[in-house]
């Protein structure tokens, strides 16, 4: 299981291009419907890095989507997911308007399942608190079948 860290992935130095970096920055709509969104948004922004691999695949969405409904259930403000792939670890990142900081708990029949689930899945995961929100992310290992050139 990964631990949740409460710090950023180190972003300093160079531009994000000069070292090959990628990243993608979503707004999502306010509404029930934006996790739906995120994952859509997520896959054609993946498949756009030619990262694909089915199972891989399905993992990350189901990352975006517990990410963004904590956001949308817990959170308060805009909503964004954001991308950000180095090396070889993507970081996945949902932004809220609360600062709120989100607890893991035992999940039961009114909840609790989504950092449980996260927390499964990932290399690590943590929450940066910034103004008056925060950005909860997760890391998982490339996509096996790519390499970007």
């Amino acid at each position: 299981m990964a631990a949740p860290v409460v710090a950023a992935p180190e972003t300093s130095g160079s531009s994000a291009a000069s070292r090959g970096w990628l990243t993608a920055y979503l707004d999502l709509p306010v509404t029930l419907h934006a996790p739906a969104h995120a994952r859509r948004a997520v896959r054609a922004v993946l498949d756009g890095w030619s990262l694909n691999d089915q199972n891989w695949l399905r993992e990350v969405l189901l990352i975006v989507s517990e990410l963004a409904t904590n956001a949308l259930r817990h959170g308060s403000g805009d909503i964004a997911v954001e991308l950000h792939l180095r090396d070889d670890v993507l970081t996945i990142g949902a932004y809220d308007g609360s600062p709120e900081v989100p607890r893991p708990r035992t999940p039961d029949d009114t909840g609790g399942w989504g950092l449980a689930i996260v927390e499964s899945l990932a290399l690590a995961w943590g929450v940066d608190t910034h103004g008056d929100g925060k950005r909860v992310w997760a890391q998982m290992r490339r996509c096996p079948d790519r390499s970007l050139t």
